[in-house]
């Protein structure tokens, strides 16, 4: 009987394990990468928690902007710990695996997070075009109501998105079990794919027109703000003050987002290694210290409220 010739190991079908792209370091290196890096987590979760807990429990700041930016921190520590624990764990490994299926969780926690960003600073400037376009109007159309759906719309899309992705990835047969990142993203697993899928070809494209819907929606929230800042001083400085922040935000997620997806199409493996992981690791790094520092530096309301929280704790303890 003809037999059919083994795979070499690298290419097995749907292997179990996946390997990913290492440190190449000494181990002096990165005992340094990890003490620096556990402590930015550290900072991270904190600096997060800090808006969090000021916005459940100060008064002031139960607006729906706030309640928004509360969204955003949840979001970002959501985010972080499908990534950190498992970095820091590799870290100090020898060998950088991780399971099939925990691959496919760390897909969905770090991509669904990063498109609840997107979702949320999308419905941000739908509450600041309400705010300074139609302040008359403003708490007739944000109410508790508003706001609850608008939030459940910020995370149900992602996750929806995100577990279709997976379901349709975990079905399909792999001829290969290297990643040639820090962590696992779908791309490298459809790259990884023994035969096309057109399903999972149409869900990308699909999931691309509706973020990109999103982004037409907030430039054309932004057309409209500028449009009505011009019209006076006060209504110019509110404009300043409440979208300074969104926008930087917004930048900054644009941008990262950006970086993935040209390191995931076209990263190759003659750029340096600071550079490759830089490019995969910018929205893993910067988004989720970023927003909540700029939010409570910009916003004097959220910067005051965090600073009487902290003093009357302070005092208490």
């Amino acid at each position: 009987m003809h037999r059919m010739p083994k795979l070499p190991l690298e290419v097995m079908p749907n292997s179990t394990v996946f390997t990913l792209s290492g440190i190449n370091a000494s181990w002096e290196s990165r005992y340094v990468f990890f003490c620096i890096t556990f402590l930015y987590y550290l900072v991270i979760i904190a600096v997060n928690l800090i808006i969090i807990v000021t916005v459940a429990l100060r008064k002031p700041l139960h607006e729906p902007m706030y309640v928004f930016l509360c969204n955003l921190c949840l979001n970002g520590l959501y985010g972080t710990s499908g990534f950190y624990p498992k970095f820091l764990y590799d870290l100090l490994s020898d060998v950088q695996e991780i399971s099939r299926s925990g691959c496919f969780i760390q897909v969905f926690v770090i991509y669904s997070a990063v498109l609840c960003d997107f979702s949320t600073l999308t419905v941000m400037s739908y509450d600041r075009s309400v705010a300074i376009c139609r302040p008359l109007e403003y708490h007739t159309v944000m109410t508790g109501g508003t706001v609850f759906k608008l939030t459940a719309f910020s995370w149900f899309l992602p996750i929806f998105i995100m577990f279709i992705v997976i379901v349709l990835s975990s079905g399909v047969t792999l001829c290969g079990s290297h990643i040639e990142k820090l962590y696992c993203e779908n791309w490298a697993i459809v790259k990884m794919s023994c035969s096309s899928s057109l399903a999972s070809d149409v869900l990308g494209y699909s999931g691309l027109v509706t973020y990109l819907g999103h982004l037409l929606f907030i430039l054309f929230s932004y057309v409209k703000l500028f449009k009505t800042s011009l019209k006076s001083a006060e209504i110019r400085s509110k404009f300043i003050q409440t979208c300074t922040p969104h926008l930087l935000s917004l930048i900054n997620v644009f941008m990262a987002l950006l970086f993935d997806t040209m390191y995931s199409r076209y990263g190759s493996r003659d750029f340096p290694q600071g550079l490759r992981h830089f490019l995969a690791l910018e929205f893993q790094i910067v988004p989720p210290l970023f927003n909540p520092l700029i939010y409570g530096l910009k916003l004097n309301k959220v910067r005051n409220e965090v600073l009487r929280y902290v003093r009357s704790n302070a005092i208490k303890f």
